[in-house]
């Protein structure tokens, strides 16, 4: 598996990953989030992730070419029968893209690193029981 530059793993983990729908809210990584924890109970699920299929493996790809992956992992992550909220991930102080991204409440651990490794994502935020959020490596490499 290539390394990833420490630089990198610090942007991941300093990045708000904004979580849409009826009512929006953002994880931060190591943060508890009482939405997140209501969210899923209301949906009786124990665990969710946050996913993205764009910019694989942290390189810039153009607007068409991650647009195009994104619908591509909506479409998988719609055929497990989910529920599927839209966000995006935006490190609050560099100029990096904003990335469509997607809260899936009921995906496993297991899953959703293997779903990450297939899009060839360095990493994916894992939340369990407790909605604290953590970076996760996929094993991508």
């Amino acid at each position: 598996m290539t390394a990833i530059a420490a630089e990198l793993l610090a942007a991941y983990r300093e990045t708000e990953y904004h979580v849409g729908g009826a009512s929006p809210f953002v994880l931060y990584i190591g943060r508890a989030s009482p939405a997140l924890l209501q969210l899923q109970a209301r949906l009786l699920v124990r665990c969710s992730a946050f996913l993205t299929a764009v910019n694989p493996r942290s390189q810039c790809c153009n607007a068409d070419v991650n647009a195009a992956r994104q619908r591509a992992l909506a479409a998988q992550l719609g055929a497990l029968g989910l529920p599927l909220i839209t966000g995006y991930g935006k490190h609050p102080g560099n100029d990096w893209p904003a990335e469509p991204s997607f809260l899936v409440p009921g995906l496993s651990l297991s899953k959703a690193q293997a779903v990450a490794r297939q899009w060839e994502q360095n990493a994916l935020v894992f939340c369990a029981a407790d909605a604290i959020p953590r970076l996760v490596l996929s094993g991508c490499g």
